[in-house]
């Protein structure tokens, strides 16, 4: 056994360690998601479509995507270990050969990797560096879950949206010089740190690319980029699950934002359902000019459509209008989606 044999098998032997703290703190958050998803199965909301209102959605459909994604790395992460718990025991080219006229030289790498709880390799792997390069991969794929997360945080947290909090607690967050803000800290962190680990995840892939039997120089960038990324791998998950554990939720705001439009952010509901009683093509062009109109004079949509005279001649009552302009009414299947992710029986 040699230098590299040492070094790799440790190396193994802490990303073990490292993936054992990101299982845990999967679980703990998709625990926390799946309850929060379903507390707000039914609590309206706005998408938003290039940061625009888009149609109404529910906010445990949102927390839902985003569980479903944590449960689609859990799968992962099982599916990785197998293949990265490997010893390295192979000597100088990685064919045993010191060793090898002992009749037993396979019998000492199997009874080696079971000593340490890994298991041994088909073949030597000294400059075949797909498993490091793999979990690399993996964590950067998990900072950029918690990132896409708290970018959302972020655009929730502004001023005039303020529809989730961060965790608040005293001077958490705060400014240095304006007293009443509340900065998204966690969220900032998150995003500097997965930026940062899906930078250096880059720098494992030029790490494969090693010359012959043993290389000269990739293999080192591992040993500069791997603790960077392992560390900032669970910074990043411990924050996420900080701001998971104390979100403060606003459903007040968040049925305010949805009546800024007057109803417009319904429209698509109003064009299908008029769409059947005289054409989809002229529903939609006289939705879009009555929700330009809507907003130039700042008119709740169902008044101009309760005054069309094309609707009034459809036979539609203010009534109806008033049934398809509601937000909460056009969720689709926010509700039964969300159900279905977060179902105890869910395989």
């Amino acid at each position: 056994m040699d230098r590299q044999d040492v070094t790799d098998t440790a190396t193994i032997l802490q990303l073990r360690d490292t993936c054992d703290l990101v299982s845990k703190s999967l679980k703990n958050i998709t625990c926390i998601l799946r309850e929060f998803a379903r507390t707000h199965a039914s609590t309206p909301m706005a998408a938003r479509s290039n940061l625009q209102q888009a149609v109404p959605i529910s906010f445990g459909f949102k927390l839902a995507r985003l569980l479903a994604t944590f449960e689609r790395h859990q799968i992962r992460l099982a599916e990785i270990l197998p293949r990265l718990l490997v010893v390295e025991f192979g000597g100088a080219a990685g064919t045993l050969a010191t060793i090898s006229n002992t009749g037993v030289a396979l019998q000492v790498q199997e009874e080696l990797a079971k000593e340490l709880g890994l298991s041994a390799p088909e073949i030597a792997w000294h400059t075949e560096r797909d498993r490091i390069t793999e979990i690399g991969s993996f964590f950067a794929m998990v900072a950029g879950t918690c990132a896409k997360f708290a970018l959302d945080v972020k655009l929730l947290m502004q001023t005039e949206v303020g529809e989730v909090s961060e965790p608040y607690y005293a001077h958490r967050g705060s400014s240095s010089t304006m007293p009443q803000k509340r900065n998204p800290i966690s969220s900032v962190y998150i995003t500097a740190m997965a930026s940062t680990v899906k930078q250096l995840g880059a720098a494992l892939f030029d790490a494969m690319v090693e010359d012959h039997e043993r290389s000269t120089g990739p293999w080192e960038i591992e040993w500069i980029v791997l603790p960077q990324i392992c560390t900032m791998t669970h910074a990043i998950l411990t924050h996420t699950h900080e701001i998971l554990d104390g979100l403060e939720v606003r459903p007040e705001a968040m049925r305010k934002n949805l009546d800024i439009t007057k109803g417009a952010i319904a429209s698509e509901a109003v064009m299908m359902q008029l769409g059947r009683l005289f054409g989809r093509q002229v529903a939609h062009d006289l939705i879009y000019d009555l929700c330009q109109k809507a907003a130039r004079e700042d008119r709740p949509l169902v008044d101009l459509l309760s005054g069309n005279e094309n609707v009034l001649n459809a036979g539609v009552t203010r009534k109806e209008l008033e049934l398809w302009c509601n937000p909460a009414n056009y969720m689709g299947l926010s509700k039964e989606m969300t159900l279905r992710v977060t179902d105890p029986a869910r395989p």
